[in-house]
């Protein structure tokens, strides 16, 4: 499946739905957060067809062709609207690049064997360098962002990193997004290990990072297409606030957080203003 769009009008919607359905190809309504609903194309094969049919109907929705569909295929349905959920694998694709969508792999795999009880073995392989050695293997300046400790530690991260990861590699390229998780990684690590020690881990400061990159874009160069709505915004830098106060007694990488959100506003300035 694929994500055609999303509109905030189910019945006009539903009205393309049925005009498509009479060309013989299926399409799936489903419901979205903050009232919008997503077109989605059950066969990729007709994403070209598909594409070319919804930006006509965008800019005359009002065809009465469309109308003429939706009599020619009230019978078989009833008035009433059913949203049938797309495949979770097919959302989760849909909103991010083969980069984002592998290093949630590497997270979640990394994850898997800790659960297994092979803890030790893990933060050995992965770990930032304790500077004993193991400075010269270089892995280990990036890997620390892919190990998480608890359930909740990787949801949460996993969900940001596909939200914010998501939209930067669809916008800018993967390129892009390798770079920002390259810096930041390297950038949150060194802060934290430096300030705190090396026993930590996690996609957190890379998270900061992807907020703070594409926040200032978005504010520095909106003619990019960039931004993060607002709400976003304000809950990581509570968070980034409240987590110097360790609350629920957690333990935070908050130097992780800190320099990884300033490693991505210092990223955002340079693409801004330097990189036309």
């Amino acid at each position: 499946m694929h994500r055609l769009a999303g509109l905030n009008n189910p019945r006009q919607a539903q009205a393309f739905i049925d005009y498509m359905a009479s060309r013989g190809i299926g399409l799936t309504l489903a419901p979205e957060p903050e009232g919008m609903f997503a077109i989605w194309l059950n066969d990729v094969q007709h994403l070209v067809e598909a594409q070319a049919e919804l930006n006509m109907f965008l800019a005359n929705s009002s065809d009465t062709k469309y109308q003429a569909a939706s009599w020619e295929v009230a019978e078989t349905r009833t008035a009433k609207f059913y949203y049938r959920s797309p495949n979770l694998l097919a959302i989760i694709k849909s909103g991010a690049g083969p980069f984002c969508l592998s290093v949630m792999v590497a997270a979640i795999a990394i994850y898997v064997l800790w659960l297994l009880g092979l803890q030790k073995p893990v933060f050995d392989a992965f770990h930032f360098p304790f500077m004993d050695g193991d400075q010269w293997q270089p892995w280990r300046f990036f890997s620390h962002a892919l190990l998480h400790f608890s359930m909740i530690h990787i949801l949460f991260n996993c969900l940001w990193w596909w939200l914010l990861g998501g939209q930067l590699e669809r916008h800018s390229g993967s390129a892009k997004l390798v770079q920002v998780f390259l810096f930041s990684a390297l950038v949150s690590g060194f802060a934290q290990f430096w300030l705190h020690g090396p026993n930590f881990g996690g996609l957190s400061g890379v998270v900061y990072a992807l907020m703070g990159y594409i926040w200032w874009m978005g504010w520095l160069a909106p003619g990019r297409g960039l931004a993060i709505p607002k709400p976003y915004v304000v809950f990581m830098l509570v968070w980034l606030v409240l987590g110097f106060a360790q609350p629920f007694g957690m333990t935070v990488a908050n130097m992780a957080h800190l320099f990884g959100l300033i490693s991505g506003c210092g990223l955002a300035l340079l693409d801004a203003k330097l990189r036309h």
